[in-house]
């Protein structure tokens, strides 16, 4: 059935993965018989409180903002698209609509139409003059 010479193939394709799945699944045989593993430990600590999570900075120590202003931040982040923008702060088309109108207006804000293989695509970029009223 074997002929003389090829008896390498056997070790490539058998013995050498089975080399590395042994390991492993000796691996997850003695963590299901260890005592001490993750679940059993917190479990049985029921009673002790957890540690409170790091502080962060909540919204509510920022000065407040008005919705012309959220846009602003939002393109200050990076954020070109208007769809993206409405999602984040889930304003009405219209409305922001309007707000980004206003912001162009102002000199805050630049509207760059591009055109590639899928269509036209218009992004929004703020002006260093936007840049600055954002973060004063």
């Amino acid at each position: 059935m074997v002929e003389e010479g090829f008896s390498w193939i056997y070790l490539i394709f058998f013995l050498i993965p089975l080399a590395r799945i042994i390991p492993r699944l000796l691996k997850k045989w003695r963590k299901g018989k260890d005592p001490f593993n993750e679940n059993q430990i917190s479990s049985s600590n029921l009673g002790i409180e957890k540690r409170p999570e790091p502080f962060e900075r909540a919204e509510s120590f920022e000065k407040p903002q008005n919705k012309e202003t959220q846009v602003l931040g939002e393109l200050n982040k990076g954020i070109k698209d208007f769809n993206k923008i409405q999602k984040n702060l889930s304003i009405s088309n219209q409305e922001l609509e309007h707000i980004l109108k206003d912001l162009e207006d102002q000199g805050l804000m630049k509207v760059v139409k591009k055109s590639g293989f899928t269509g036209n695509k218009v992004e929004l970029y703020p002006t260093d003059k936007g840049f600055k009223r954002y973060y004063t």
